[in-house]
């Protein structure tokens, strides 16, 4: 029947990235560490499905710089040197610039607060910006990536290029990726994480890219001597 692939397509697509989700957390938790081995049939054997889509979100998760694919061993998580952590956080700040650069060039403020959707999104941004300080603020590093990543994913869909917002994504996938492998290595996280979400929106929803661009480049600095203290040892 016409319809059946189609259909069996879409569902592998889905059970793919899934897969690939999954194992990002996995990453991002700790419980796949830097320089952990593995191959498709075991990840297919843990998740009780074939190996295609497996091997597909493998080599997705490859393609993003999250995982080192061996043509004989399989695959392996990713080691991020402190270098590695330095390059990220520059691209990364070179896409958050692009998108002030759209705030720039609409200084009239066309994203008006009073249409309905745009105050939704804006009170889902401030939402996921309290709830990532709070995690922040707590020390609680698997509660604050999620929030941070739906952060920063929200913000960009708001005030910028949505190109430029999926760009940005992978880069702060990348960069907690790199920074997960110091960080929890640490019992005590409270005080030495970024919690400034919510003064970044109200500098934002002002237009006050000058104070914006100030709390981005703290945040940046802080967070390489962060790194580059706990890789030192």
């Amino acid at each position: 029947m016409p319809g059946t692939g189609s259909n069996g397509s879409v569902t592998r697509s889905t059970l793919r990235q899934q897969i690939a989700d999954a194992l990002r957390d996995e990453v991002l938790a700790g419980r796949l560490q830097a320089g952990r081995e593995f191959t498709v049939k075991e990840i297919a054997e843990q998740y009780g499905v074939s190996a295609t889509p497996v091997r597909e979100a493998l080599v997705d998760l490859s393609a993003q710089g999250l995982l080192e694919a061996d043509q004989h061993r399989g695959f392996r998580v990713h080691e991020y040197s402190v270098e590695d952590y330095r390059g990220i956080l520059e691209a990364r700040g070179l896409v958050v610039d692009g998108i002030f650069q759209v705030l720039s060039a609409d200084p009239a403020g066309t994203r008006d607060p009073d249409d309905p959707r745009v105050h939704a999104a804006v009170v889902g941004v401030r939402r996921r910006a309290e709830e990532a300080q709070r995690a922040a603020l707590a020390g609680d590093l698997t509660v604050l990536i999620g929030y941070d990543l739906r952060f920063w994913r929200e913000l960009g869909a708001l005030f910028g290029n949505p190109y430029l917002a999926d760009f940005l994504h992978r880069l702060r996938v990348e960069s907690w990726v790199c920074a997960v492998q110091h960080l929890r290595g640490l019992d005590d996280l409270r005080g030495r994480l970024w919690s400034r979400h919510t003064e970044l929106v109200e500098a934002l929803m002002r237009r006050d890219l000058v104070t914006a661009r100030a709390i981005i480049a703290a945040y940046d600095a802080d967070s390489l001597a962060l790194i580059e203290r706990l890789a030192s040892g």
